[in-house]
């Protein structure tokens, strides 16, 4: 943390670099994950006013627009003074104006529940039995972290990843994943190791449209990379069938991920009934 007052001796960029970098320290300090020496720790000043101090330095910046003074202005002078929206706001527009857009690794977000209660044994996670999802060739880490994080949402019992999938344990795919991929039970198997009791099927154009296709109540749904989508091969494994999400676009497409999760979506709510 650094003194309101030194800032102003700061240039610019330099001044603009050093804010960013105070309001995520504060904004890690108000959920309780500061790592250690970086917690707030100024006497003469609460971290409410510090805050507010520092954001009033930001409001003159001769580069923030209009529209961001206002919002600042809006958020330091509200009655209920909300420290981490207020914090949040303005790293992003200092980013916006160095130039910076945040990257999902960037985002501060407080840990989700442990995994253990308080005498340190492990939850019993609840799922779906042989709801399972198998992940072919995808190489983004954010596009893997979103599919465990959607299968652990939605009750998957296990996703099982391809040997050309990025390696979950990934650092930018554990942090997209948010603690799902230490929880949710995968495995890494070809296609021809998949459970052979399970009906398997793939999500992928030309096949039944969701809303009409009918759901196992068990069984691995297919889903291919963005670049390429399922293997030939993966859909002749797919011996249960095609579903495909209807679309209207011009362009008619959608991140892995979120088509991922209106799959899961859909499932879940099928075989619920």
């Amino acid at each position: 943390m650094i003194e309101p007052g030194k800032l102003f001796q700061l240039e610019g960029g330099q001044k603009r670099r050093k804010l960013a970098l105070t309001f995520g320290a504060l904004e890690r300090d108000i959920l309780g994950i500061a790592e250690k020496g970086t917690e707030y720790n100024f006497t003469t000043i609460s971290r409410s006013d510090y805050i507010k101090q520092l954001v009033k330095i930001l409001i003159k910046d001769p580069k923030l627009m209009d529209s961001a003074k206002a919002e600042l202005e809006k958020l330091i002078s509200a009655s209920d003074f909300d420290e981490l929206r207020t914090c949040n706001c303005a790293r992003n527009h200092l980013l916006a104006i160095i130039g910076t857009f945040p990257a999902e690794w960037d985002l501060v977000i407080a840990p989700h529940a442990s995994p253990t209660d308080e005498n340190g044994i492990v939850r019993q996670r609840e799922f779906f039995p042989g709801v399972c999802v198998y992940a072919e060739d995808i190489r983004s880490p954010f596009n893997i972290g979103s599919i465990f994080r959607t299968a652990e949402a939605m009750g998957a019992e296990k996703v099982y990843i391809s040997p050309h999938c990025i390696d979950p344990d990934q650092p930018r795919a554990i942090r997209s994943g948010m603690g799902c991929i230490e929880t949710m039970g995968w495995q890494q198997c070809a296609l021809n190791e998949l459970p052979s009791e399970l009906p398997v099927f793939a999500l992928e154009t030309g096949g039944t449209e969701i809303n009409e296709f009918e759901f196992p109540q068990k069984g691995i749904c297919i889903i291919g990379s963005e670049e390429l989508g399922v293997s030939p091969e993966a859909l002749h494994r797919a011996d249960y069938g095609r579903v495909s999400i209807p679309m209207k676009g011009l362009k008619a497409s959608l991140n892995v991920g979120v088509a991922f999760g209106i799959l899961m979506q859909k499932w879940i709510e099928q075989i619920s009934n």
